[in-house]
C-alpha cells in the first residue's frame, strides 16, 4: 500500500459521488434483485465509474463489486466496492446511505472509505493511521457502561430468528430510547466520530463490511464478528462495531448469552 493507493481510493469516492448526485430525489429506474434487495441506475452508474478508473490505473488489481461482480479474482490486491450501501434509504430520499470503498491485501482490509455524497461527509481509514473525517481526525467515544450506549442496527427485520434472539440480548442491556434503526454504513461513520457507541448487524456480505474495519480501528474503536474475531474476506457477516474497547467484553457477553 502506498500514498497513491489512498489518493486513488479518494478519486473513486469522488467519481461515485458525481455519478450518484444527479439521481438523488429524482426519477430513476430501480428493480428488485434475486436476494430481494434493490438496485437503481445510480448504483450501477457509480460502480461503473469506479471500475473504469481502477481498470485504467490499476489493471492488475482485482475488483469485487456489488453490481458487476469480480474481476481478476486471483489478484492479491482487491478493490471492494459497494456503490450505494443503503439503497432503500437512497430510494426514499434519505441522505444516510453511502459509498463503500476498500482495498484488501490477501483478504484483509488496508484502506476503507465511507462517502456520503449528498452531505459530502467522508471517513477515510488506513491501517496504522488515524481515521480522518473530512480531513480532520475522528475519534470514537468512551462509554462508561453498556447501559449508557447508543446502539444502532439497520433493521431488526433483517435478523433471522436465531440472530434476533442474540441481538435482543444486547438490546436488553441498552436503554430502549438509545436504540436507533436505519443508517446502514452511515452508522459506522457515526461510531468513528463518537456519536454512536455500538453497531450490530448480521447477514452482511464482503462489500458491506470490508471498508469499515480500518475506519473504526483508526478512530480508536474495534470491529469484529459476534465472537470477537477480526473481520476478513471469509467472515460470515455477523458484524459488531464498538467505539470503546472497554465495552467489548460487555457487548460480546450480552450478545452471546441470551437464550
Amino acid at each position: 500500500m502506498t500514498p497513491k493507493d489512498i489518493e486513488l481510493a479518494q478519486k473513486l469516492a469522488e467519481a461515485a459521488g458525481e455519478a450518484i448526485r444527479p439521481f438523488f430525489r429524482a426519477k430513476f429506474d430501480q428493480e428488485a434483485k434475486s436476494d430481494s434487495t434493490f438496485v437503481t441506475e445510480a448504483d450501477r452508474a457509480a460502480e461503473a465509474a469506479m471500475r473504469a478508473i481502477i481498470e485504467a490505473e490499476r489493471p492488475d488489481d482485482g475488483i469485487i463489486g456489488e453490481e458487476y461482480g469480480t474481476r481478476n479474482e486471483g489478484a492479491s490486491r482487491q478493490w471492494v466496492l459497494d456503490p450505494i450501501d443503503g439503497t432503500t434509504s437512497f430510494i426514499a430520499g434519505r441522505p444516510i446511505f453511502g459509498t463503500l470503498i476498500a482495498l484488501m491485501q490477501e483478504g484483509f482490509p488496508l484502506i476503507g472509505i465511507i462517502d456520503q455524497p449528498i452531505s459530502r461527509e467522508r471517513w477515510v481509514g488506513v491501517v496504522g493511521r488515524e481515521t480522518l473525517f473530512n480531513g480532520q481526525p475522528a475519534r470514537s467515544a468512551r462509554c462508561r457502561e453498556l447501559k449508557d450506549a447508543v446502539l444502532a442496527t439497520t433493521s431488526p427485520h433483517l435478523f433471522d430468528e436465531h440472530d434476533a434472539d442474540h441481538f435482543m440480548g444486547l438490546a436488553g442491556k441498552v436503554a430502549p430510547r438509545k436504540i436507533i434503526y436505519g443508517g446502514d454504513c452511515y452508522n459506522y461513520g457515526l461510531v468513528a466520530s463518537g456519536h454512536v457507541d455500538v453497531v450490530c448487524e448480521a447477514g452482511l456480505l464482503l462489500h458491506d463490511f470490508a471498508a469499515l474495519a480500518p475506519i473504526i480501528d483508526g478512530a480508536g474503536g474495534m470491529m469484529c464478528d459476534w465472537n470477537g474475531e477480526p473481520l476478513h474476506a471469509e467472515s460470515d457477516g455477523h458484524v459488531l462495531a464498538i467505539g470503546d474497547h472497554a465495552r467489548v467484553d460487555d457487548v460480546l457477553e450480552a450478545i452471546a448469552c441470551h437464550h
